[in-house]
């Protein structure tokens, strides 16, 4: 447990960063699964309206520090890679 005053103060603001980053992930969650919905329904207007929403949702986690940015742009690979596949 902390001692020092200085060491339960980052206690405090730990444990309030974690409940902030904890809804920031879960917000990006949410769009990610969107997505994963419409490629599997085979909707590429879907998919497509989809991709385009969780794109700035990613790219503020990473500035947030909640995902790293090499994680992200491999994600929105993927997922635009997926979603071309629909078309064909």
């Amino acid at each position: 447990m902390a001692n020092t005053t200085s060491a339960k103060k980052m206690v405090r603001k730990i444990e309030r960063r974690t409940l902030v980053n904890k809804s920031r992930r879960s917000r990006v969650r949410t769009f990610l699964r969107k997505v994963e919905e419409a490629i599997a329904s085979g909707d590429k207007s879907a998919a497509d309206a989809a991709f385009k929403a969780v794109q700035p949702e990613l790219h503020r986690a990473v500035t947030k520090g909640i995902y790293h940015k090499a994680t992200v742009s491999r994600k929105l690979s993927r997922l635009s890679s997926r979603i071309k596949a629909l078309a064909a």
